[in-house]
């Protein structure tokens, strides 16, 4: 066995791990295993780019801990590498009187977790920051920024090569074995590798990984497709930055909301309907609708959720459904403005009581290190949270 640590999941938070355990210990050995031909290719390239403030993670949570420490490095990063990360700022509407008592939570959660620059705006000082906004009252967040985070995993894939890293792409973990006081994989292919350590940043298949090495069920992935749409490039000046509604804070989503992006492009959505497939390039997966329906979480989940899961569908079926929900504060947007954007697969983390799990969730088995659960703000808080994973490595002494 050799003193090797594997990494396997080559997204952002993966590749954010191995840049943190080779400053860490640059004569350690880290090989960062990938079953795609390419870094960032699924959650990091499919996601909304938004650099997140931290408003919205209940205080004392590792969301909370985590992103706004991430936020700041994150910016840092993009700045030495040469990435444009701009600070666009971000709007949180409430557009009608049964909102502001949500709106009153997120700025106590904003302020509790040092959001920099937060500040409660009336709809004077709105139309100043977004002309065309229209509401009661809202949070802004001068610091809440966009990047593309693809191109930050290419460049921790620089610095991972540079620091005498190594990248395997195309390696897809078929088999996992913790025993003897190590860990050996096999890809597909049926090339094996061993080492003294692993960390497991999987995103979609985490929960499967983890089971492999012996690990529990709970909690399980359940896949969630998120579409966009996009505004016409004659009407993207209907948006400045980034707009969102006040959330449903019983949720882990954010709901429809509008951002332009560093390529100006400026998106409508997502929608958040449950998938048949964890990977964003199929439509049906067999495996992975049976795993979906096999836990009793799902079931649980779909009683609580059903009313919230017939609107999600309706937005997904409907163009003219989804623009109503961003009307309620950008009214001047029309059907006709918007067409067909991208879509991405979001690895939602649900409990087996049916609760959809928010926080970042970490486990162990042997010397391996799960990572359960990144969701957003997963990216913006990459770094951070890889400072975190090495800290727990370190903590147990799985070096």
């Amino acid at each position: 066995m050799d003193s090797t640590v594997l990494v396997v999941g080559a997204g952002i938070l993966g590749l954010a791990t191995a840049r943190e355990l080779l400053a860490r210990e640059p004569e350690r050995r880290v090989v960062v295993l990938e079953r795609e031909p390419e870094v960032g290719f699924h959650q990091t390239g499919h996601n909304s780019g938004v650099i997140h403030g931290g408003i919205y993670y209940a205080p004392g949570s590792l969301k909370a801990r985590l992103c706004v420490r991430g936020a700041r490095e994150m910016y840092e990063f993009c700045q030495r590498h040469g990435i444009e990360a701009r600070r666009c700022g971000k709007l949180i509407v409430a557009t009608r009187g049964d909102e502001l008592a949500r709106l009153d939570e997120l700025e106590r959660r904003a302020t509790a977790n040092e959001v920099p620059e937060l500040r409660r705006v009336g709809p004077e000082e709105m139309r100043e920051i977004e002309p065309h906004v229209r509401g009661i009252a809202a949070l802004h967040s001068p610091a809440t920024g966009v990047v593309d985070f693809r191109a930050v995993a290419r460049a921790l894939a620089d610095d991972v090569r540079a620091a005498g890293g190594e990248l395997r792409l195309g390696y897809d973990v078929a088999a996992v074995d913790v025993r003897n006081g190590g860990v050996r994989l096999r890809s597909r292919g049926g090339d094996e590798v061993a080492a003294d350590t692993a960390v497991f940043c999987a995103g979609g298949w985490s929960d499967r990984l983890a089971r492999d090495a012996g690990a529990g069920e709970d909690p399980r992935i359940v896949p969630f497709r998120g579409a966009y749409l996009t505004l016409r490039p004659e009407r993207a000046g209907l948006v400045k930055s980034l707009i969102y509604p006040v959330p449903d804070p019983t949720l882990p989503f954010l709901g429809v909301h509008l951002s332009r992006h560093v390529d100006d492009e400026v998106t409508v959505g997502p929608t958040a309907l449950l998938a048949a497939t964890r990977d964003p390039r199929r439509k049906l997966s067999l495996a992975d609708v049976a795993a979906t329906l096999s836990w009793p979480g799902s079931w649980k989940m779909m009683r609580r959720w059903w009313r919230t899961g017939l609107t999600e569908m309706k937005h997904a079926l409907s163009t003219r459904t989804l623009v109503r929900e961003a009307q309620r504060y950008v009214p001047e947007i029309e059907p006709d403005d918007v067409q067909r954007g991208h879509s991405g697969i979001r690895a939602q983390a649900l409990a087996r009581d049916g609760s959809l799990i928010d926080d970042f969730v970490f486990d162990q088995t042997g010397r391996v290190l799960h990572v359960r659960n990144a969701p957003s703000p997963g990216a913006t808080a990459s770094l951070a949270i890889a400072r975190e994973i090495a800290d727990r490595l370190d903590q147990a002494s799985l070096r």
